[in-house]
């Protein structure tokens, strides 16, 4: 089966388009989605959420399904399931349907990415749609501390640090002709990949795609501006709002996809907080009953990575919970891990990727993403043969190389506003 592989064809139309093909017999459901090479790192500050924008705007009309009511009564009515995300490297639109519906899962996909009107009216209806949208996640601290970390490490006006959702003043200025401009720039075929992932015919998945895509727009694909990071001294933002918990994340720069030591991080944010048995979940919570959720994780990008730490506490006990992480910190800097410790940590990491990929729309993102954005193409049992050749080694001297004084940025959301009491905590 597809999960425990993750094997896939792929396909390149004459316009550049990849179309990606992962049949499962087993699967009651086909995902059709179409995801292109472009997100919030692709704009410049004027821009800075249009890709987001842009994405509610598709759903809002084409030239053969007139209104957003059209298109969600097609999938409606086959009790299809349907939606769309933007990251910071690329945006996705999919539908995810009973298998005997295939065609209709493709066909609207396919119409709203080909052939979106952007209404004038939809925009002006949307904008405060988007507002109240960026709205929502400011009240919920344990969202936007995570943009608010992404400013400290990357810099508050670079594309990296700029939020997906973008300011306010963007999102109530766009037209509509910047939106075309956008979108005949960026959504190019040689950027974007058809995804099509469990139950389905693949001899008429290629032949319906390549009568559908045929005329797709082409052009250059579009490139972003490299990240350069420049950090010579710890750095703390401390973002006051009046909460019953605070929210931090604790973060460092670390690998870019495709670096050799990529899969160290992944298996070193394991260690520190994969899991209810991992080192910060067993210090912070379990012994001490500092925090409800505390963990680790590695985002990795195709010029840097982060590698970041994360919890909810009470108020007051703010400080002592970001002594212990940089104290776990400190001691996988000065200590190798065990060999059993090691063999949970990358354990834990195939068994939440296999897990992960149960279900077709997973499966689909999995490969898009793989081949537009990771450009490097690999199924799930190289992912696993990539954390088991982790060694307790690598971590020791990853951990060293990553967790110095100099590269740490502490970000906090919640009643505080002195920097200087926890800049003095930030020492490895």
């Amino acid at each position: 089966m597809l999960a425990s592989t993750m094997k896939f064809e792929i396909y390149t139309l004459k316009n550049g388009m990849r179309v990606l093909l992962a049949p499962s017999s087993a699967a009651e459901s086909v995902t059709v989605m179409i995801m292109t090479g472009t997100g919030s790192r692709h704009e410049n500050k004027a821009e800075n959420g249009m890709a987001h924008f842009l994405e509610h705007m598709l759903f809002k009309g084409t030239k053969k399904r007139k209104t957003a009511r059209a298109i969600s009564e097609e999938l409606d009515g086959v009790g299809g399931q349907f939606n769309a995300f933007t990251g910071k490297d690329h945006t996705a639109y999919y539908a995810k349907v009973d298998k005997r519906h295939f065609q209709t899962a493709l066909e609207v996909i396919s119409d709203i990415f080909l052939n979106p009107t952007l209404p004038a009216t939809e925009i002006e209806k949307e904008r405060g749609a988007i507002i109240e949208e960026i709205n929502m996640y400011e009240d919920m601290p344990i969202r936007s501390v995570l943009n608010e970390a992404d400013k400290t490490l990357f810099g508050d006006d670079t594309p990296m640090g700029r939020t997906i959702l973008g300011p306010k003043k963007n999102i109530s200025s766009f037209t509509r002709e910047e939106f075309l401009a956008y979108l005949n720039r960026n959504y190019v075929a040689s950027n974007s990949a058809l995804c099509i992932t469990g139950s389905f015919s693949k001899t008429k998945a290629l032949k319906e795609a390549r009568r559908i895509f045929a005329t797709m727009r082409t052009g250059d694909t579009p490139v972003h501006v490299p990240h350069t990071h420049d950090q010579k001294e710890p750095r703390v933002k401390v973002k006051y709002k009046k909460t019953d918990q605070t929210h931090f994340v604790l973060s460092v720069p670390s690998f870019p996809l495709n670096h050799k030591d990529e899969f160290v991080a992944e298996v070193l944010a394991a260690v520190l907080g994969g899991g209810m048995s991992s080192r910060l979940f067993t210090e912070i919570r379990d012994n001490r009953g500092l925090a409800y959720y505390v963990k680790a994780d590695n985002d990795a990008y195709d010029d840097i990575g982060v590698l970041y730490m994360r919890a909810g506490v009470a108020n007051e006990k703010t400080e002592k919970a970001v002594e212990l992480v940089v104290k776990e910190m400190r001691k996988l800097a000065n200590t190798a891990i065990s060999t059993p410790e090691l063999k949970k940590a990358k354990e834990y990491l195939k068994g939440t990727a296999a897990l992960s990929l149960e279900t077709t729309d997973a499966q689909a993102d999995y490969i898009g993403y793989a081949v537009l954005v990771r450009r490097s193409v690999h199924g799930l049992e190289e992912f696993n043969r990539k954390v088991d050749a982790v060694t307790a080694r690598q971590i020791y001297v990853v951990a060293k190389k990553l967790f110095t004084t100099d590269k740490l940025n502490l970000t906090i959301v919640g009643p505080h506003k002195d920097e200087a009491k926890f800049k003095r905590l930030l020492k490895i």
